[in-house]
């Protein structure tokens, strides 16, 4: 996929490089409605919000996105008693973080939860929820989670207003701290990543029918994160048409080999045909 499919030679936005970008589509039963993605060497993980799960392999090349492996791998996410949850209602996995024990936090939307998983293919163990995390609108809540590089956990809400900002929370080893997160406009925060140097990427997304999908790259500088605070992130670019955009609502970071930092977005295609599970590359400079 080329960055603007109208100016094949445009490669910058903000303060992005394009690196690359790939439209995914797989013959694996239920693929699409990615929500998030963490990366551990060069295999996806992925989780969708019809409680799939699904793990590919990325190439990444010269700093480069060139490909992703031939087969995908894919089940249901499980509860705590190992059966497969059933109904969109708990199905609706929208974040990811990845503990330092390398088990994952999963945060669901519709019936509001965090739930713990060694692997994404064995039983959930519960987790504790934040507080007032239940008064979320039902498409409102945990779209956006990372772990941070001392352990902690960042968690945003997309919807659930808390004094004219939007939720948030941090974790650590005496539970969930309230914060707030500042947006700006219509785009809500959908994903984030922490940063090879410790600083959190937060990608915001909003759809209008009159402009279609606009994405947002922010950046939370990591002495901002603590307990109480207002979070106001540094835009770094915004992609909209006529660039390649869509529904952008997980991403990941990681270093690249000449030492650049790299990102990489995910789409959800929300099973519509007219959308796209979009995977494109960018190096922050």
């Amino acid at each position: 996929m080329p960055l603007n499919a109208d100016d094949a030679a445009q490669v910058r936005v903000g303060r992005l490089e394009y690196r690359g970008g790939l439209a995914l589509s797989s013959p694996q039963p239920g693929f699409g409605g990615l929500s998030d993605v963490r990366l551990t060497g060069s295999t996806a993980r992925a989780v969708s919000d019809e409680g799939a799960h699904f793990e590919f392999g990325v190439r990444i090349e010269s700093g480069r996105l060139v490909g992703v492996g031939a087969q995908a791998t894919s089940g249901m996410l499980l509860d705590t008693v190992g059966n497969e949850l059933d109904g969109k209602a708990n199905q609706d996995a929208e974040s990811m973080a990845r503990l330092p024990d390398g088990s994952l936090l999963v945060g669901f939307e519709q019936r509001h939860r965090v739930l713990r998983y060694e692997s994404l293919a064995g039983p959930a163990q519960a987790w504790p929820t934040p507080p007032g995390l239940e008064g979320a609108p039902r498409n409102g809540g945990l779209e956006a989670m990372t772990a941070l590089a001392d352990g902690r956990v960042l968690a945003l809400t997309e919807e659930l207003e808390a004094s004219g900002q939007l939720a948030a929370w941090l974790w650590d080893k005496d539970g969930w701290a309230p914060l707030r997160y500042r947006a700006e406009g219509d785009p809500r925060p959908a994903g984030a990543a922490l940063l090879p140097d410790g600083d959190v990427v937060v990608i915001e997304r909003s759809y209008s029918p009159l402009t279609g999908v606009t994405a947002r790259l922010r950046r939370i500088r990591a002495a901002q994160i603590a307990p109480g605070a207002l979070l106001e992130g540094e835009l770094l670019a915004e992609l909209k048409r006529p660039l390649t955009v869509d529904n952008f609502e997980a991403i990941e970071a990681l270093r690249g080999p000449g030492g650049e930092t790299l990102l990489l977005l995910l789409s959800d295609d929300n099973f519509n045909p007219l959308q796209r599970t979009l995977l494109l590359l960018f190096a922050l400079d």
